[in-house]
């Protein structure tokens, strides 16, 4: 049986700057293909057309075959697509607004169905969160707040938290308040790489980036990296 993938990153990459395409590189190595069938989900950013230009600029270039769904046009047979591809890459952007229309249409159900089958998941921001049981969210304008996601690996995810200087203060403030007992935190320029739902690497492709668990102890909130 193929080995199940979550690429889960925490900021950065082509959405930002094509650069070096590192981590970009590590998500097609874990497809084990030559040529690997990539789909790109872009429904947090309202299927941005500049979104998805540099995703067919940075994965074209390391020669992937490359596709996009659209849920704001015209779509086309979701299950059928989803479930051929070996990589689905989620872009960022509004987590509640895109898994209130992936319910719509079901793809939740869909894309669960695809990890299952060993399709490699992976995302930045709101596609790195939504694989969680819950994520750190900034879809609210009046602040950050916790929303429920897929569930498909367990626990909570906060993305950018060296990049927004709110992320650190909240996440910590949550967790001494007991309003949840820890959460994954994922800097920027790196990546929480979830084999089989358990086995966690960090995957650093900035400078000294890390992925924290950040959890009370003795009444000390204390995060350890990953």
């Amino acid at each position: 049986m193929s080995s199940k993938n979550i690429v889960a990153i925490g900021g950065g990459g082509f959405g930002r700057s094509l650069g070096s395409l590192e981590i970009e590189k590590y998500i097609v190595s874990l497809s084990n293909k030559k040529r690997p069938k990539i789909c790109f989900i872009p429904t947090a950013s309202g299927d941005s057309s500049l979104y998805k230009l540099n995703f067919y600029r940075a994965f074209s270039k390391l020669d992937c075959i490359t596709s996009h769904i659209d849920l704001f046009s015209r779509t086309e047979n979701l299950e059928e697509i989803v479930l051929t591809q070996d990589i689905i890459y989620v872009g960022g952007g509004n987590t509640k607004s895109m898994l209130a229309v992936w319910k719509e249409w079901n793809l939740h159900k869909i894309l669960r169905n695809a990890y299952e089958k060993g399709i490699v998941m992976s995302g930045v921001s709101a596609g790195a969160i939504c694989w969680f049981d819950k994520g750190i969210t900034d879809s609210y304008a009046r602040g950050l707040a916790i929303i429920d996601c897929l569930g498909i690996v367990e626990g909570i995810a906060c993305p950018h938290f060296d990049e927004e200087k709110e992320r650190e203060p909240y996440v910590n403030d949550v967790i001494q308040k007991e309003i949840i007992e820890s959460c994954i935190c994922i800097e920027g320029n790196c990546a929480l790489h979830i084999k089989n739902d358990f086995d966690y690497t960090s995957i650093d492709f900035g400078n000294g980036k890390n992925c924290f668990r950040v959890a009370r102890e003795n009444n000390i909130v204390k995060k350890k990296i990953l």
